[in-house]
């Protein structure tokens, strides 16, 4: 087996494992642990030194990957292709540290009610930033390298493990919360320690400067790349941490970290398409090669019926059994039911729309693809700045829901009128009047002494329903022939 199919198997198993670490540390463990005040300042601190971070970067992580292979030369330390990687990026951040701490009375102008539990981490938010910056840029270098198993292993198991553990000491009173913010912190440098540690130990730590590393490529090409890269990764950032910035300074940091943990809660919905875009994203490639059309869009016709047909029933299962998952928490947290309601509708209209994003991506006409992160991007600063001065944090939610309504309808038009693809079969109505069925009837089921018992009971009745109604309307035909084989065997 060669060295990409061992990590890239090492990956997949990290990734899952990460996934469900993840949704079990932040949604379920966290919120036990903190208040939501506490967990909206790290939240709010997380977000702000992540956009510091990748504006410092200039893109300079996918310029990385993108045009390491014609750097690769081991015996001559790569041209010095690392210390340019990492130069360009640190001088960056050293201006916009400056500029961020210069900024200081205007960014903390926007969170004037919450300044005295965020001033004395302003500070701290610069050397987090400095961790997340060099954390994804050395995490690019091993990409390029083929290496990519350790770093996965340590973003997604090692440091979600790390962060439970200053959980728990802050939760048996051995750390304070200062403590704890600065163990959340201190983490993110363990981090970036462990990854140069593992590039000496592979003898890739290639540290020393070249003057070489300017001809093998023209610097033109380079930051051409990185600009382009820059808005397409801070738009997504955007679309990913606005709306618990903006919650956090105009309600309050306790409703940011109310919403942030509702976000987490839907975060849910969207793992089956995230595992679908991993597979779907070479096979487009392939097909794009291959100019396949017709075998692209039946393609994109079936995973849309399969995106919906997973998300249609997890949808049903995270609503439906939200006092539940709710009990686990401080009674505050059920504040965000709302807003975890109309993100799930928002996360479940993406996945019902299908691969239009990726199809676009990996199409000539790809360049469009940063036109619609940036018209989304815009709308939901735009729709926040006007709803949640009026809603609170049900705002942030509602403008969300509109934002990905919108631009995914925009971006399923723009597919079909430009490649003459939709996503729709018959089925598609069909799993929604479906999901109706079998969510009235898990409405229906009788609510129980115990949440869990009443979870489990409503979980039966609505797999039930939902499977059977599935199986005897033809609306999941994979699944019919799955069924069948097993027989057959």
């Amino acid at each position: 087996m060669g060295i990409v199919q061992r990590q890239g198997l090492r990956n997949t198993v990290i990734s899952y494992l990460g996934l469900a670490l993840g949704f079990v540390s932040t949604t379920l463990v966290l919120p036990r642990f903190f208040a939501p005040g506490q967990l909206g300042l790290t939240t709010t601190l997380a977000s702000v030194s992540t956009l510091l971070a990748q504006v410092a970067a200039f893109g300079f992580a996918s310029v990385g990957i993108r045009f390491f292979p014609y750097f690769r030369s081991p015996e001559n330390g790569h041209h010095g292709f690392l210390p340019f990687l990492l130069g360009v990026p640190l001088l960056s951040f050293v201006a916009m540290a400056a500029l961020f701490w210069l900024g200081k009375p205007v960014l903390l102008g926007f969170y004037e009610t919450e300044v005295a539990a965020l001033g004395p981490y302003y500070a701290w938010g610069i050397v987090f930033a400095l961790f997340t910056l060099l954390y994804s840029l050395l995490d690019a270098y091993l990409k390029a390298l083929y290496h990519t198993a350790f770093s996965s292993f340590l973003q997604d198991i090692l440091l979600r493990l790390l962060i439970l553990g200053g959980a728990l000491l802050f939760a048996q009173g051995l750390l304070s919360f200062h403590g704890y913010v600065l163990w959340f912190i201190g983490v993110n440098g363990l981090l970036v320690l462990l990854l140069v540690g593992y590039l000496l130990r592979i003898g890739e730590l290639h540290w020393r400067p070249r003057r070489a590393v300017l001809a093998v490529r023209p610097v033109r090409e380079l930051f051409s790349m990185g600009a382009f890269t820059l808005l397409s990764s801070l738009s997504g950032s955007i679309i990913m941490y606005i709306d618990t910035l903006m919650v956090g300074s105009q309600v309050s940091l306790a409703a940011a970290g109310i919403y942030a943990i509702a976000f987490n809660i839907s975060t849910a919905l969207a793992i089956p398409a995230r595992s679908l875009n991993k597979i779907a994203f070479p096979l487009l490639a392939n097909y794009w090669k291959e100019q396949n059309l017709a075998g692209m869009a039946d393609f994109y016709r079936r995973t849309t019926r399969l995106n919906a047909l997973i998300g249609c029933l997890l949808a049903l299962g995270i609503g439906l059994n939200l006092p539940f998952i709710y009990s686990l928490m401080r009674a505050e947290y059920a504040q965000g039911t709302l807003v975890v309601l109309l993100l799930l509708g928002s996360r479940l209209f993406d996945g019902i729309t299908g691969l239009n994003g990726l199809i676009l991506v990996t199409s000539p006409r790809y360049r469009f693809d940063l036109v619609f992160n940036i018209s989304l991007s815009l709308l939901i600063v735009g729709l926040n700045l006007l709803l949640i001065p009026r809603l609170g944090m049900v705002g942030a939610a509602v403008a969300a829901v509109a934002a990905q309504v919108s631009i995914n309808l925009a971006r399923t038009w723009f597919v079909w009128r430009s490649f003459r693809m939709q996503p729709f079969t018959w089925q598609i109505p069909l799993i929604l009047l479906i999901t109706a069925a079998a969510g009235l009837a898990g409405w229906l089921a009788p609510t129980l002494a115990s949440p869990l018992l009443t979870m489990l009971l409503r979980s039966t009745v609505i797999t039930a329903v939902y499977g059977g109604l599935a199986l005897a309307t033809g609306a999941a035909p994979e699944a019919v022939a799955l069924l069948q084989k097993l027989r057959r065997r």
